[in-house]
């Protein structure tokens, strides 16, 4: 479960196994997304290569059942509409209300490893529409209508050179409850997946250049 999204969590794929950015035990690792973005020409050739797939919950459920290492952004398209460039030093993300994820691991008995990547803000120059009626579209279609640019200033493409850091933490063992998943395991395991998130910010933080920043989970 990797944060944050920003404009575009492009770090995801560092677990990419083609990639060799992730060393050791990443192996046959895809990274799950917005459909959306494999109706795309070009964007869905560049994903699928990359290891994409969607993140619907068949496909999710699928890769749960047959054991498969799968990364993916809770967060979602919710994280981009709370971005705020006016208040850089706070660090938004979008997971008090994201449990399904943690309802499909318990189901399974699959456990849930937390990630963070630093230093993504700053990749792509960006506009934001605003208002409730776009947050509204940006959940229905999946993915919100912004326009961002990156590296030579192309508009969606490449970000501009940034250290990212990502860090991992330790894996979250959950027990498995098939059909009868409990709410009272939800919200337990649920809290030790926001707990972790924010362990990993404020261990790493200094050493990313993070010290000044503040991290508020929503």
């Amino acid at each position: 479960a990797f944060e944050p999204h920003d404009v575009l969590p492009f770090p995801i794929f560092s677990f990419n196994s083609n990639l060799g950015r992730v060393p050791g035990f990443v192996r046959d690792t895809e990274c799950l997304m917005t459909s959306a973005v494999f109706c795309i020409p070009f964007l869905r050739q560049i994903y699928t290569w990359t290891g994409g797939a969607p993140v619907d919950r068949k496909t999710f459920r699928r890769k749960l059942d047959r054991k498969e290492s799968f990364v993916f952004c809770p967060g979602g398209v919710q994280e981009v509409t709370l971005i705020n460039s006016n208040n850089p030093e706070e660090l938004v993300l979008y997971l008090q209300k994201r449990k399904g994820f943690i309802k499909q691991a318990l189901a399974t008995g699959a456990p849930i490893v937390p990630a963070f990547a630093f230093n993504t803000d700053g990749s792509y120059l960006y506009w934001i529409p605003r208002g409730s009626l776009i947050n509204k579209i940006a959940r229905t279609i999946g993915f919100l209508p912004i326009f961002f640019a990156g590296r030579f200033g192309l508009p969606f493409g490449i970000p501009f050179p940034q250290d990212i850091h990502v860090v991992i933490g330790r894996p979250i063992y959950v027990p498995r409850e098939g059909d009868n998943v409990q709410s009272e395991s939800v919200e337990k395991y649920h809290a030790l997946f926001l707990e972790a998130m924010e362990g990993l910010f404020e261990r790493h933080k200094e050493e990313a250049g993070y010290g000044h920043r503040k991290l508020k989970i929503l």
